[in-house]
């Protein structure tokens, strides 16, 4: 939003400590998911692109390595499914004896399945002019449900399941939160590491130098953030 805003360029800057470029743009009313492509079409380009809900929380070994099979995929959309207890709460995938997928609902009221789609999507380039020729839902948004079945249509959806080792949390609620919260503390007490300390992952990845990091840290050193 706009309001919120500048609260981010103030926490994450332009990106320059994590070796990374960052760009700000604002959706001005809640348009829906999709809206973020008609938003962010220039900054897109011609490039394929990822996208990721804030409140989402994904956590598991190997998840690296999946986020870049399916990054390095050069057409089509790939979507991430996560078993659920109570399907109808979420778009619903429905899979096929080879892990095809088959069909997509959202809020479905008898689910096909209980494996529910997560808020971290990839897309080629298409997805620009795809969701400009989505049509508004019954409650006004550009779905993103809609974008998914446009590549379900013309065969070109991928799915990737995470299983029972992949822990997946939507934070939207005051309740979520803590329960997130609470998971990230436990894993970070019992090992000793931080969980997407972006300066750890920018040094590991070559992003920044040794130097870099150094620098970046001294700023919260007094801290025990600034400590690890």
């Amino acid at each position: 939003t706009p309001q919120d805003k500048p609260l981010f360029q103030r926490l994450l800057g332009d990106g320059e400590e994590f070796g990374l470029r960052f760009a700000y743009a604002t959706q001005d009313a809640p348009r829906g998911l999709a809206d973020a492509f008609i938003v962010g079409r220039d900054f897109v380009g011609s490039d394929s692109v990822a996208l990721i809900l804030g409140d989402n929380i994904f956590y598991g070994h190997g998840l690296p390595s999946m986020l870049s099979t399916a990054a390095s995929r050069k057409s089509g959309a790939t979507v991430f499914g996560y078993v659920v207890n109570e399907p109808q709460a979420y778009g619903v995938i429905e899979l096929g004896e080879t892990g095809r997928a088959l069909s997509i609902e959202e809020n479905p009221k008898q689910p096909k399945s209980n494996v529910a789609v997560t808020g971290l999507y990839f897309y080629d380039n298409d997805v620009l002019e795809i969701a400009a020729n989505v049509k508004p839902s019954v409650r006004g948004e550009i779905e993103i449900t809609d974008v998914n079945k446009a590549y379900l249509e013309r065969g070109d959806l991928f799915v990737e399941v995470l299983g029972r080792g992949f822990a997946w949390l939507d934070t939207g609620t005051h309740a979520s939160l803590v329960e997130a919260s609470h998971f990230v503390q436990i894993l970070e007490q019992r090992q000793g590491l931080r969980i997407a300390c972006p300066e750890e992952i920018a040094l590991r990845q070559g992003y920044i130098s040794l130097q870099q990091f150094e620098t970046v840290a001294e700023k919260s050193a007094k801290s025990s953030y600034g400590e690890y």
